[in-house]
């Protein structure tokens, strides 16, 4: 058990690597960090715009981070604030027209890195791997609720 437990976490510790390093050099053009990547992308799948709560829900972050990563968009003409109560956590978020096109490049890049990571695996091999990953991640979702049983 502890093999597959060390096993695990140096995988998913890799993958985490790997894909900061290569979110990192995408966001370099932008004068951003590989973590901005992803409030891009997400930001992006809302052209009605989203609330921070809604982001910090969808990225799996604090409000606090949202708050530094917004601030530094907004500041690089990515981002704007709307709505009566754009100052702190209110308002709505919605991306600039040059927040569109670098959220594209960025979903356009991962989406090429991604299918390149995978390239050895059938069709049957993906979906396996997603469904894994996916059972994986709601059960370690009821562990951090519940506690790992005794």
């Amino acid at each position: 058990m502890v093999e597959r437990f060390e096993r695990f976490s140096v995988a998913i510790a890799e993958i985490n690597r790997c894909w900061h390093k290569l979110a990192g050099e995408e966001m370099k053009a932008y004068g951003l960090k590989g973590a901005h990547a992803t409030y891009l992308v997400i930001i992006g799948r809302y052209p009605q715009g989203i609330t921070v709560p809604e982001l910090c829900e969808q990225c799996m972050k604090d409000k606090s981070d949202a708050s530094r990563m917004l601030a530094i968009l907004e500041e690089k003409g990515l981002v704007r604030k709307e709505g009566p109560h754009k100052s702190g956590y209110g308002g709505t978020i919605h991306l600039t027209e040059a927040g569109r096109q670098a959220a594209e490049h960025v979903r356009r890049r991962a989406g090429r890195a991604v299918e390149v990571a995978g390239k050895d695996l059938t069709d049957a091999q993906r979906e396996a791997f997603y469904g894994a990953l996916d059972s994986v991640i709601g059960n370690l979702r009821v562990l951090t609720k519940e506690g790992i049983p005794e």
